[in-house]
């Protein structure tokens, strides 16, 4: 395990030689993973990692990212992807072969009407789910393409159709989708896979918790439902698209649990 903290605590480091030493010389492929300390990005992680990738575990909670890194034998990086700067550290620390980039670093907040929403609320949404992905997509692209690798973005079914307090998810997850396509147009006929994975209704241990800032209220979410899915199957997924072929891209895969047939429509037990 490698633990490489950085951020508003720490001095953001310049490239390490010794880990782009490490990249160049093992046989192993290199993942990296944003949002990696808990769901999506932590079941991924794990995914990955026993599926031989070497995984850097990129997120701002550094407890929980060594913890990680030295379950699966990957490299924990503090990382907030709405900091230019940190994005950059994280950059010069991965190298310069990246065989999977997985853009899970996402969130939302709250579930005010627009009538009275926060704007605040609304550009921190669109800071953490779009303007830190595209600072992560810009600085790592260079490393995927040497690889001929894939990029693969966690986005949601918050960005197929609107929902009565969902405003600022929606149009936040519905501008990184617009990202995934258009720079999957850009990169016609170069080496690299843009791939968006779409979930519904997925329990985790934080999602709806920070969203609604009450432990009750997050359990509700999922009151009834007969299997709402786990970070775990997600993570699936991602394993999946990375064990294609490079010539194979999954443009959107939309996953939600069978009780969900839509965002406003879940069945639940009586």
């Amino acid at each position: 395990m490698l633990v490489i903290p950085h951020g508003p605590d720490h001095v953001v480091p310049t490239a390490s030689p010794g880990i782009r030493w490490l990249n160049r010389n093992m046989n192993q492929p290199i993942a990296v993973v944003t949002g990696a300390s808990s769901g999506i990005g932590a079941a991924s992680a794990r995914a990955l990692a026993a599926d031989g990738f070497r995984v850097f575990c990129a997120a701002r909670r550094i407890d929980r990212l060594e913890a990680l890194a030295a379950e699966i034998g990957g490299v924990a990086v503090r990382c907030d992807t709405t900091d230019p700067a940190s994005v950059r550290g994280l950059v010069e620390i991965v190298g310069e072969r990246v065989d999977l980039l997985l853009n899970n670093a996402g969130g939302a907040i709250g579930v005010d009407p627009i009538e009275t929403a926060d704007p605040d609320d609304w550009n921190r949404m669109y800071q953490i789910n779009v303007a830190g992905t595209l600072r992560v997509t810009q600085g790592l692209l260079p490393a995927v393409e040497a690889a001929h690798g894939a990029m693969v973005f966690i986005t949601s079914t918050a960005a197929e159709t609107a929902y009565e307090g969902g405003g600022g998810y929606c149009g936040a997850k519905s501008a990184e989708r617009y990202l995934v396509g258009s720079l999957r147009l850009e990169l016609a006929g170069r080496p690299i896979r843009v791939c968006e994975i779409s979930p519904g209704m997925v329990h985790t241990e934080e999602f709806s918790l920070v969203r609604l800032g009450d432990q009750a209220a997050a359990d509700a979410v999922y009151a009834g439902v007969d299997h709402p899915l786990l970070a775990e199957d997600i993570a699936e997924a991602v394993r999946w698209i990375a064990s294609l072929s490079e010539y194979v891209n999954i443009d959107r895969l939309v996953i939600r649990p069978r009780a969900q047939a839509s965002n406003w429509k879940v069945a639940r037990d009586a």
